[in-house]
């Protein structure tokens, strides 16, 4: 069984389809990356996917449960960190914890329990009496996902959860969101810095204009559009070349009469995902 299935899902907001025949399978255990400029769709994908929008078309299940069918079964089986803070900052660390707790129905010896183990986890034990508003937007991102893993989910979902933070917190949020897929836990997770998705996924999806564009590993899509670059500064215009090889980049370097202006480098995700939506990630 799959852990995430979309199948010809459409989106439509005022006439408009904001998600549009969207099809993609994730594979339990997996890591795996969304990509998009502003307005791909990807934020109406998470929330069809975490049953906070229903898809006007075609199916979506989550942990075998169809999201507007079975909302409820889905709600059980996932967890959601989001990029606002979304804790509520009036109560203490613990207290919040409790009170996602009660609200999944965890009985109280194994709540107490499983609070422990996941303020350690993320390392804010010493803060457990702590208002949440006096916390650092690392620590407030860390309870949120201290909370989201709670009540034990199948499938993780994080929406751009590093964003605004510092790259000492950041890195510390890599840490354990890898930490929490190798032990097995499938997740997807949406974010704006390219580094993070190389770092951390197994698989990527890109998305423009609400359809998918590209779908495969990094390295798949080096093979694919190239794994060397010639990048030429024209005026204040950047011209890139791709090269299916390092090497053919060089060489085409080195046939050059006027190298003025012209840089040789490995092709990354960035690159790759200018070429297929014809703008950069901002």
């Amino acid at each position: 069984m799959t852990a995430v299935t979309l199948n010809h899902v459409q989106k439509v907001y005022n006439k408009v389809p904001v998600v549009d025949d969207l099809s993609f399978e994730i594979q339990p255990g997996e890591m795996f990356g969304l990509l998009g400029p502003n307005g791909a769709g990807k934020s109406t994908t998470i929330r069809m996917l975490i049953t906070l929008t229903k898809p006007t078309e075609g199916e979506v299940r989550v942990a075998g449960h169809d999201v507007t069918r079975n909302p409820a079964e889905v709600k059980q089986n996932i967890g959601v960190v989001l990029q606002q803070t979304s804790v509520d900052g009036d109560l203490t660390v613990w207290e919040n914890l409790e009170f996602h707790g009660r609200m999944h129905h965890i009985p109280p010896r194994e709540r107490q329990h499983r609070i422990d183990r996941w303020l350690d986890y993320v390392e804010l034990s010493d803060r457990r009496k702590d208002i949440v508003k006096t916390l650092s937007g690392g620590m407030k991102r860390r309870l949120q996902i201290a909370r989201a893993l709670l009540h034990e989910p199948q499938i993780l979902f994080l929406d751009e959860p590093t964003v605004g933070l510092d790259p000492q917190n950041r890195r510390r949020l890599w840490e354990i969101i890898r930490d929490l897929n190798r032990q097995g836990m499938t997740m997807l997770l949406t974010t704006h810095y390219m580094e993070e998705v190389e770092f951390l996924c197994d698989r990527i999806g890109i998305m423009d204009a609400g359809k998918l564009i590209e779908l495969g590993t990094l390295d798949q899509f080096k093979q694919k559009y190239g794994e060397g670059l010639a990048i030429k500064q024209t005026g204040d215009r950047m011209e890139s070349h791709f090269f299916p090889t390092l090497a053919e980049a060089n060489q085409y370097l080195d046939s050059l009469p006027d190298k003025t202006g012209v840089m040789i480098r490995e092709s990354n995700l960035e690159d790759i995902f200018v070429e297929l939506t014809g703008h950069q990630l901002d």
